[in-house]
């Protein structure tokens, strides 16, 4: 079974890696800054379907998915990026994955990401979901 993410472990352990880890001279604002529902929104697609159908049924689509959303659904004041990768890593460590890739590799695909159109969205979540199988792995490796 696929493990997501609650909006505790985003606050307590991926805005805190990004504001740690990842301020730059950007500050990351307050978690309590957060958008109303957009969060949970982020949270809770990747797991959704019909009946027992599941929209995005694998790790790597879910994962695909729930990166592309909090970075375009802009659920932070600030550090979407940031905090999606972190939240990212996260998700994927619950799940005993880990992505073992460059660090400006992945900082520079989050801003392609970004910079997308929002009118080529499945094409973007499936860009990502080629990204996430050439790097991910087991965790440990």
């Amino acid at each position: 079974m696929i493990s997501g993410l609650s909006i505790g472990e985003i606050e307590y352990i991926a805005h805190t890696l990004a504001k740690e880890w990842m301020d730059w001279d950007e500050p990351i604002p307050h978690f309590s800054t957060r958008y109303p529902n957009k969060l949970e929104s982020c949270l809770a697609m990747p797991f959704q379907g019909i009946g027992r159908r599941e929209f995005y049924g694998s790790l790597i689509k879910k994962g695909a998915i729930f990166f592309y959303l909090m970075i375009k659904n802009h659920p932070f004041q600030n550090g979407n990026k940031r905090i999606a990768v972190t939240s990212l890593l996260v998700f994927l460590y619950k799940n005993k994955k880990w992505l073992k890739v460059d660090n400006t590799e992945l900082y520079n695909f989050a801003v392609w990401v970004a910079e997308s159109s929002p009118t080529v969205k499945d094409q973007v979540v499936e860009a990502i979901g080629v990204f996430l199988r050439k790097y991910v792995v087991e965790f440990g490796l």
